[in-house]
This record gives structure tokens, sequence and C-alpha cells, in this order.
């Protein structure tokens, strides 16, 4: 997303937590299923890039409702996975042969990032002025 411009942290944000919520159906979920579903399925790099005009003029709330509806479902969803599912197989285009379980947590540190990214907005947007020169040591990175 666009952290280095000055369009409103509300825009900002909201253009994070669209990211989230199409990540969430159109990349994991999507993996998670052919996991699941087929043997050893050939899986696309996330090319987040060409979403982008998705992202944009999003409303934070629904941007997060639509995200946080996803995220329920995909919990539910893990819960009721078989022992052993996390072993099953893909092949990435990029990374080549990968697990499920390597998939989930290469998930989480998407979704860790995009946590933190909106952290240093907020940071660098509400806070940062605010502390005058205790502010110059932060390197902060939106």
């Amino acid at each position: 997303m666009r952290g280095g411009n000055l369009l409103p942290i509300a825009s900002l944000v909201a253009e994070v937590l669209a990211h989230l919520s199409h990540s969430e159906g159109h990349c994991y979920r999507l993996r998670l299923d052919r996991f699941m579903n087929e043997e050893r399925p050939e899986l696309e790099p996330d090319e987040a890039q060409f979403h982008l005009d998705l992202y944009r003029n999003a409303d934070p709330e629904d941007a997060f409702d639509h995200f946080e509806e996803q995220r329920e479902s995909n919990i539910e969803f893990l819960r009721n996975l078989p022992k052993g599912a996390g072993e099953r197989r893909a092949i990435h285009k990029e990374a080549g042969e990968i697990t499920m379980a390597q998939m989930l947590h290469e998930w989480a540190m998407h979704d860790l990032g995009h946590i933190r990214q909106i952290a240093e907005l907020v940071r660098v947007r509400k806070h940062l002025a605010g502390a005058g020169e205790l502010g110059k040591s932060y390197q902060l990175k939106p």
C-alpha cells in the first residue's frame, strides 16, 4: 500500500485492511482449499500489486468487517483439519515445493507485517510530530 504518501491516515489504513481482506479469501483460503482438495497443486505467487485498484478508496470499517468474517470462517476451517494436514505438499511457482504448514507460517508473517505497518502509520501520522525532539531517534518505516 502507499504508506509513504500524504493520504489521510484512515485512507492508508483502509488500503492495508482491504489488502488483508482480499488476501484472506483470494490467496490464503484459496490455497488452503487447494492443499486439501488436490494432490500437490501448483500455486501462483501472490500478486498484490495487480489488485491495488481494489484497495483504493476502501472504507476501513467495511474492509475490517469483511476481513473479520473471513478470518472467523478460516479459523473454524483450520480447527477442523485432520491430523497431519500440515504435511500436505504443493508446488509454489516461485518457492518450489512447500508444505501447508509452511504456507500457514507465511500467512501469519504476512498478516503480522501488515499489522506492524498499520501501527507504524499511526506512530508516524499521529504521534511523531507531537513527540518533538524525543521522536528524532525513532526509525519508523510505515
